[in-house]
């Protein structure tokens, strides 16, 4: 699967994104100014049915919403892509590579023509550099989520150990 360069658009419907953030996890308890300087750092991408968005191994650049369409997980071992999971409008990921600075565990792919918002990497730096309180409220909200994502793990290998016993 070919991966072409992608152009990152400037956000133009404040109103829309706004509402968006307040709808993800890793946006949450933000303040109304504090919603507007992340606005401020997003930007827009699109990307067609069956494209890859990274790759597996990958140096993380961005953190990723899904404003349109659908994108799959993919986790390639041996040679052997599973599929894990599709995340839907609204659906945030990429953030625990960048804050981990370790390569992508798993690729994601388009399923659709699916527009993203990214905030790069060096946006988040942006951040830390101009305004402690929102980043580390950021990093709160992404470990959070790192923590109940790991719990759904957790119970996913809890329940396959008790059903093969």
């Amino acid at each position: 699967m070919n991966r072409v360069e992608h152009r990152l658009e400037p956000l133009i419907n404040v109103q829309q994104v706004i509402s968006l953030l307040d709808e993800i996890s890793l946006f949450g308890a933000l303040e109304q100014g504090q919603q507007y300087d992340i606005f401020k750092k997003l930007q827009q991408v699109r990307y067609n049915a069956h494209e890859m968005i990274f790759k597996q191994g990958d140096q993380p650049s961005h953190i990723y919403i899904v404003l349109s369409g659908r994108v799959r997980l993919v986790f390639d071992a041996e040679n052997h892509p599973l599929s894990k999971g599709e995340f839907p409008p609204g659906a945030c990921f990429g953030e625990t590579s960048v804050i981990g600075i370790q390569t992508h565990s798993a690729s994601t792919i388009a399923v659709e023509d699916t527009e993203l918002l990214v905030l790069s990497k060096e946006a988040l730096m942006e951040i830390f550099d101009e305004d402690k309180e929102l980043f580390a409220r950021l990093m709160l909200n992404i470990a959070r989520e790192a923590s109940r994502r790991l719990h759904q793990t957790d119970e996913l290998l809890l329940h396959y150990i008790h059903d093969h016993e």
